[in-house]
């Protein structure tokens, strides 16, 4: 059940995207779901699909390795490679599609993200900076749906958290 709606800004002058969210769960619970990957892969992709993923080694400099698999066969690769890691505070990255040994899909832009995490007491506000190298990226990853699946995963992590 989906307790709190994911809030979203479109900044055009400035490429980018900003994106909301409180979860029902403290700090440390809310960034365990954001940064293990057996956790994520319960909750990143909205259904019917399902994020698996193949590695992930978060530490900045390392990277995540997964798929976005759809109830009909579909596979989509994609990868994050972490810059920089503030535990229980905040993590950046670059995020893309890829093949599945990691290389990057040339036509389809890059999101570079920024995640903070605030304690709210026993909630958490997780909000998501994601800068675009242009405004036609922006828009390209919005309208593949970005917006209505991140909110969708949004509600599946709402529905783990209390079995955390």
């Amino acid at each position: 059940m989906i307790t709190k709606e994911t809030q979203y800004t479109k900044d055009s002058t400035k490429n980018k995207l900003r994106v909301v969210r409180e979860f029902d769960a403290p700090i440390a619970t809310v960034w365990k779901a954001w940064t293990d990957p057996k956790i994520m892969d319960q909750w990143w992709a909205p259904k019917p699909w399902k994020a698996n993923t193949r590695s992930m080694d978060f530490r900045e400099g390392g990277m995540w390795l997964y798929t976005m698999d759809g109830p009909d066969g579909e596979r989509h690769w994609c990868r994050v490679d972490f810059k920089t890691i503030k535990p229980l505070t905040s993590y950046s990255g670059d995020d893309y599609f890829c093949d599945e040994s990691g290389k990057r899909n040339e036509e389809l832009p890059v999101m570079h993200w920024t995640n903070t995490f605030y304690s709210r007491g026993e909630s958490t506000q997780v909000e998501v900076e994601i800068d675009f190298d242009s405004e036609g990226d922006m828009n390209k990853i919005v309208e593949m749906g970005f917006k209505e699946g991140f909110a969708m995963a949004h509600g599946n992590l709402d529905e783990l958290l209390p079995t955390l």
